[in-house]
């Protein structure tokens, strides 16, 4: 096999001085922040929430467009106003989850949803509403979860058929935690890639994704139906994981922001263990304030090992004005920023020479070698990772509960040696010093977020699962370091190809500097959202 080979090749017997990263934890070094409010420890999600609320700008006072989506704020202010309540919108959530689920759309958005359950918590808030005492600005949003992450009373299938019966759900993830205590609405486990294993979001057990901006094209994966429940107005936001690019790869193909935090920042707890070492919860969002209020709710300033790192502080940017930090530094790889379509190239440049012409942010050009070498030495490592958890499971597994594409991936995870291993987390250290070296040149690294937009989904595709690693290979090429090394990175919608396909940016940020990175991507969302476009399938849950 020609990746079997090319692996031998750059990981195998490659010859490297440094010792094994096996963790991408990182120390917290305690820089001073612009611009920012910093959290106390032990704040409380909703507490953290309200904080984050009074770092935006009242929606009163917020531009009108054309075509946007309604927000966490939207949501908020209707229900104070009495406008609807949580119950009403819930109602037309279930009809258009119904409708959506019709012969004639067959969108696949949820692989799970309980309308008992979702109905009794709108009900829940609006009594709360009633009362004058909602939680949060979150209380009666619906926000979907991805089916890799556990939320009762729905089983974790991990887009498998038969996951959940070996690995029972008996609680909600960490994540999903907080985001209940501040009183959001959720409605359902969304559809994604069987096992995270792929990057269309094609699923032979319980159907395909369509992207909302073209029902003929794949929605990404594999947080496929977290990014399409987002864009087709159905929730201003929902939970992905994000082990080589599931979330901002799915959020660029349709059109909405795709945020993961640095490793650590938020609870490992309650995820399916496919991939520990690079996979992240993240976030999808209509904006990039809906992004910061859900971070807000589920992130924590206490790290993941503080036997290792130091505790983070955690900060939230002030989302006033895109232009409260000047001199902002962009690295730019040139050959690896241009490998890729012409389209997204022209439309992604565009965006850059917008950056400086409104904020006078330079572009400087920067090298980031052996990209390759590390795209490879991550996919040794999710692949053993993901083998390693579910060993015990495959060795009693009927493979005729596998998709096909996922009986591939599995069985290339499968064939990966120690040395392999081992020589991929020396790959990891010998990365990370590189992107030291360019952060220390730099505030963020920018990259088009996908090769391509999305392609078109095959009629064979939803019956076996998908095997095309041309297009794979290009919707991954810029996600790698932020998985691989544990970096922050977030994907703002910048225009659309010729054929209307959503494109993305993406910026790659230091550790611990979300903030920073939520206001560059606020910033560049400022110069293209009056040209955000309504998709084909777009529901309204608070129009009249």
């Amino acid at each position: 096999m020609l990746l079997k080979s090319v692996i031998w090749q750059h990981v195998t017997f490659a010859e490297l001085q440094e010792s094994p990263l096996y963790v991408p934890l990182h120390s917290y070094e305690g820089k001073e922040e612009k611009e920012v409010i910093c959290v106390e420890y032990g704040s409380s999600p909703s507490e953290q929430v309200r904080q984050a609320s009074g770092c935006l700008q009242s929606i009163l006072e917020a531009p009108k467009y054309s075509f946007s989506r309604w927000t966490i704020l939207d949501y908020s202010t209707a229900y104070n106003s009495k406008l609807i309540t949580p119950r009403k919108v819930i109602d037309r959530f279930l009809s258009a989850v119904h409708q959506s689920s019709t012969c004639s759309m067959q969108m696949s958005f949820f692989i799970n949803f309980d309308a008992d359950d979702i109905l009794r918590q709108a009900t829940m808030s609006t009594n709360r509403y009633e009362q004058g005492k909602p939680l949060s600005v979150l209380d009666g949003v619906p926000i979907a979860i991805k089916d890799e992450i556990d939320c009762m009373p729905y089983p974790t299938t991990g887009g498998t058929k038969w996951m959940h019966k070996v690995r029972g759900c008996k609680d909600d993830a960490e994540c999903v935690k907080r985001l209940r205590s501040c009183g959001a609405i959720l409605v359902g486990k969304t559809n994604m890639h069987e096992l995270g294993a792929g990057t269309s979001g094609i699923n032979p057990h319980y159907g395909t994704t369509r992207n909302p901006y073209n029902v003929a094209r794949i929605a990404g994966g594999s947080s496929s139906g977290s990014a399409a429940v987002v864009a087709a107005g159905l929730c201003p936001a929902a939970l992905g994981v994000d082990g080589g690019g599931s979330v901002r790869m799915p959020a660029a193909l349709c059109g909405v922001v795709g945020f993961k935090p640095t490793f650590g920042r938020v609870s490992h707890s309650g995820i399916l263990p496919l991939n520990w070492t690079v996979g992240m919860v993240g976030i999808l969002a209509g904006t990039v304030e809906d992004a910061l209020l859900v971070y807000a709710a589920i992130s924590s300033p206490k790290s993941l090992d503080q036997s290792e790192t130091a505790q983070a502080k955690l900060c939230f940017p002030q989302l006033k004005s895109p232009k409260l930090i000047p001199n902002i530094k962009l690295a730019k790889y040139g050959e690896w920023f241009n490998d890729c379509s012409d389209d997204i190239r022209v439309c992604c440049s565009q965006a850059l020479a917008k950056l400086y012409k409104s904020y006078g942010w330079k572009t400087i050009e920067v090298t980031v070698p052996e990209i390759e070498v590390m795209r490879l030495a991550h996919y040794v490592t999710i692949g053993s990772e993901c083998n390693t958890s579910i060993a015990r499971q495959l060795e009693k597994l009927n493979k005729e509960e596998l998709g096909w594409d996922a009986r591939v991936a599995l069985s290339v995870y499968g064939s990966f040696s120690s040395q392999e291993y081992l020589n991929a987390q020396r790959i990891r250290n010998r990365q990370l010093q590189i992107h030291k070296r360019i952060f220390s040149k730099a505030d963020v690294i920018v990259t088009p977020t996908t090769g391509v937009t999305a392609y078109t989904i095959e009629k064979d595709a939803g019956e076996t699962g998908e095997l095309d690693y041309i297009n794979g290979a290009a919707l991954v090429r810029y996600q790698i370091a932020g998985n691989f090394l544990g970096l922050p990175a977030v994907t703002i919608p910048v225009g659309y190809d010729m054929s209307g396909l959503p494109i993305g940016i993406q910026f790659i940020g230091k550790p611990w500097d979300e903030s920073l990175l939520i206001h560059i991507a606020f910033a560049m969302q400022a110069l293209c959202i009056s040209e955000y476009k309504r998709p084909e399938v777009f529901f309204d849950l608070l129009g009249k």
